[in-house]
């Protein structure tokens, strides 16, 4: 790609800036009244063209404006983007929209998707913060009555997973005291990882070894254990994507919905299985906060969305995600800016939350 001279990619930006806020398409008249400096219209339609050729702007009608095209947006966003400052009435609602008393690590996520939504009017995603050091820390087994169960595994992010379970009448009662006395004997202090790998092998052994009957019991462990190791997207604003959709388009959005349904594709919408994500970050002028773009995606279902995305990280606790999807010409100036902070507003709650966590126990 040819690089734009000094006044082309002022043009550039000036054009991306009043193409996000009216949604119409740029002539060179209305550049001449909102450039910093002196140009004629026939100056501007020069570069406009040359930008045009460059493949960083393009025309959508047949009228003389442009728009920025995928390209431009990148050469935007890589080369030309300032981050604005969030006003302090932004900052206060933030700050009032986390003050609440949180039980559990996942609560505040689950806000944090919600405050972001309704702060941009986009669909928001957020993801917790995971660590390869989490362990079990308990486990127990309540009974409810007509053969139910209430089982309750809690880790050491300070999550708890409770789920409850039909058994087996052939389980006693002491058979479930045993049970659950081998799992905290056995696996309390592991990691989630290891403790799934036990689970496979040693746990059903000694199960077998300690318990008349230890039919079912196994694969409830397992299922308690596998949702409370789940990463937990957290998605708000789903509706918001109607409000840029064409009415022609409403397929495309269905087959949308249902892909932000499927916590096995977040992950890869997200990026976070790239290889090459931790350089990327380094190498990018936003830090953690990235952008992809139309076909920047695996999937052609988004060529026309961008999505901001932000990792922010809370020590010894792990990481976590927070992103914004939205057409591609979202005001990506101000959703940046508002990223940056919102990002480490989110990490002081967070911070609060395990400090208190661990205080109490």
């Amino acid at each position: 790609m040819i690089m734009p001279t000094k006044r082309q990619a002022l043009i550039l930006a000036e054009i991306v800036r009043l193409y996000n806020e009216t949604g119409q398409p740029v002539g060179s008249k209305t550049l001449m009244n909102q450039l910093p400096m002196r140009i004629s219209s026939a100056t501007i339609r020069n570069e406009m063209a040359a930008l045009e050729e460059a493949g960083l702007l393009m025309k959508n009608h047949t009228s003389s404006g442009r728009v920025p095209s995928t390209a431009g947006y990148r050469y935007y966003l890589d080369h030309l983007l300032q981050p604005s400052t969030v006003s302090p009435q932004t900052f206060s609602t933030i700050a009032q929209d986390f003050n609440h008393e949180y039980h559990e690590i996942n609560d505040i996520v689950k806000q944090s998707a919600n405050i972001l939504s309704n702060l941009t009017n986009y669909t928001s995603i957020s993801l917790g913060p995971e660590s390869a050091d989490v362990t079990l820390t308990g486990f127990r087994l309540i009974p409810l009555g007509d053969d139910q169960v209430i089982a309750i595994l809690a880790t050491s992010m300070g999550t708890v997973e409770s789920r409850v379970y039909h058994i087996s009448q052939s389980v006693s009662s002491e058979d479930l005291e045993r049970a659950v006395r081998i799992i905290n004997d056995h696996l309390v202090g592991m990691s989630m990882m290891k403790v799934k790998q036990q689970l496979k092998n040693e746990i059903p052994r000694l199960l077998t070894q300690y318990l008349h009957s230890a039919d079912g019991f196994v694969d409830l462990f397992g299922d308690v254990l596998r949702h409370a190791a789940t990463e937990h997207f957290y998605i708000s604003g789903r509706s918001n994507l109607l409000n840029f959709v064409q009415p022609d388009d409403l397929d495309r959005l269905k087959s949308i919905y249902q892909l932000l349904d499927k916590d096995s594709v977040l992950p890869s919408l997200l990026d976070l299985d790239s290889e090459d994500q931790a350089e990327t970050e380094s190498d990018s002028p936003l830090g953690p906060i990235s952008v992809r773009l139309g076909d920047e995606f695996d999937n052609s279902l988004f060529s026309d969305y961008g999505l901001i995305t932000a990792k922010y990280n809370v020590g010894q606790h792990g990481s976590g995600v927070i992103a914004i999807l939205g057409p591609t010409s979202m005001p990506y100036s101000q959703l940046i800016g508002l990223m940056q902070l919102f990002s480490d507003e989110l990490v002081k709650k967070m911070f609060e939350y395990y400090n208190k966590f661990h205080d109490d126990s």
